[in-house]
C-alpha cells in the first residue's frame, strides 16, 4: 500500500484493535496479541515489545491486502515490483483491506457485499456490509468502514 494509505490503515487499524503487547483472549476466546495477531486457540506467547507488535502489525497487514485482492482484484492492484500495494480509490480499498484483517478468508462469506463492490455499487455495498452479524460485533468500526465506502473517505 502506498506509504501515505499504509500510514492511515495502521492508525486505523490501531483505533479498531487496540494495541495490547501481552497476551489477550479476545470476544470469542482466541489468543490475540499486538494490534489484533491472532495466535489461536493456544497461547503461543506471553508479551512483545512495540516493536514486535509494529513488524507483526506490517506482515498481518501484507496477507489482509493479499485477501482483499483475492476477492475484490479490480478493486485493488498491484505494482510491477509487488512491494508497493496501489488502490485506484483509497478510502475504499483501505475499509476493504481492515475487513480483510480482521475476518481472513472469511471476507468470502459476504458475496453480496464483495459483488456490490466489484459492481461499484456503494450504497448496495455499504446495506450489505451492515446486514451482518460481524457488523453488531464490530460496532462503530462496521459503522466508519461504512462510511468510507459510501462517501469515498
Amino acid at each position: 500500500m502506498n506509504s501515505r494509505n499504509r500510514i492511515l490503515l495502521k492508525a486505523e487499524l490501531t483505533q479498531d484493535e487496540g494495541r495490547r503487547l501481552t497476551a489477550y483472549q479476545d470476544s470469542v476466546g482466541l489468543w490475540t496479541i499486538g494490534i489484533g495477531h491472532l495466535l489461536g486457540v493456544e497461547k503461543r506467547m506471553t508479551s512483545i515489545t512495540d516493536a514486535e507488535a509494529n513488524s507483526l502489525l506490517e506482515g498481518d497487514i501484507d496477507r489482509a491486502i493479499d485477501v482483499a485482492a483475492t476477492y475484490v482484484p479490480e478493486l485493488l492492484y498491484w505494482a510491477s515490483d509487488c512491494d508497493e500495494f496501489l488502490a485506484h480509490n483509497n478510502s475504499r480499498a483501505r475499509a476493504l483491506v481492515n475487513m480483510a484483517f480482521n475476518l481472513g478468508g472469511r471476507l468470502g462469506g459476504f458475496p453480496k457485499f464483495l459483488e456490490s463492490i466489484r459492481k461499484h455499487e456503494w450504497t448496495s455495498a455499504a446495506k450489505e456490509m451492515l446486514n451482518s452479524k460481524w457488523a453488531t460485533q464490530v460496532g462503530t468500526r462496521a459503522t466508519r468502514l461504512r462510511d468510507m465506502i459510501l462517501t469515498e473517505d
